[in-house]
């Protein structure tokens, strides 16, 4: 064996990454992967909404992943592997390239979606397949406020007098999340 080269895919196992994976827990496990993780000290994002559930009886309004088994997952994979291994219902959600690489989310785009979501009192989120291009308006910019230069585009609703702009993880889910109409900057097509 050559000395002084890298081992194929060791300098991605040490950079720290936002891996998408999936929970294969039922919805009513009483301790979800997001909740084990964040236990562990592993930065996790889990997009939440409130629901009302039933439990023994009683009607309660509580926080709950918008996707039972999405959760985002901020760490390297050397230490991510032995977790998985360890877990019989975390997995990595793979790409469709023959090659069982786990999907990643660039940091810049994760942070952009987290500081949308983080900024918005109710924000809505949608799968890709629940967007449709008659929902999609105008690029815009938000210039000042909570989403001070956040891209996308704005939602159309009909007859609202709040303005929602779209903020997308490209392939996996989108927010919707309230702006200030005077913050909006219209983007040339």
């Amino acid at each position: 064996m050559e000395t002084g080269k890298a081992v194929p895919g060791a300098e991605i196992a040490d950079q720290r990454q936002w891996y998408v994976m999936r929970d294969l827990k039922r919805c009513n496990a009483k301790l979800p992967a997001y909740k084990l993780l964040g236990d562990m000290k592993i930065e996790i994002f889990t997009p939440m909404v409130w629901k009302l559930v039933v439990r023994q009886g009683k009607r309660t309004l509580q926080r709950v992943p918008f996707m039972q088994d999405l959760l985002f997952v901020h760490e390297r994979r050397r230490i991510l592997d032995p977790i998985v291994e360890r877990i019989g219902t975390l997995q990595y959600r793979f790409l469709r390239d023959g090659h069982r690489s786990p999907m990643t989310v660039d940091d810049t785009e994760m942070n952009r979606f987290m500081q949308a979501v983080a900024s918005s009192e109710n924000p809505c989120y949608y799968t890709p397949g629940e967007v449709t291009p008659d929902m999609v308006g105008r690029s815009v910019r938000i210039i000042g406020g909570p989403f001070n230069g956040l891209e996308g585009r704005l939602q159309k609703m009909q007859g609202a007098r709040t303005r929602r702009l779209f903020v997308e993880l490209p392939n996996l889910l989108i927010v919707s999340v309230e702006v200030q109409a005077e913050f909006i900057e219209l983007l040339k097509k």
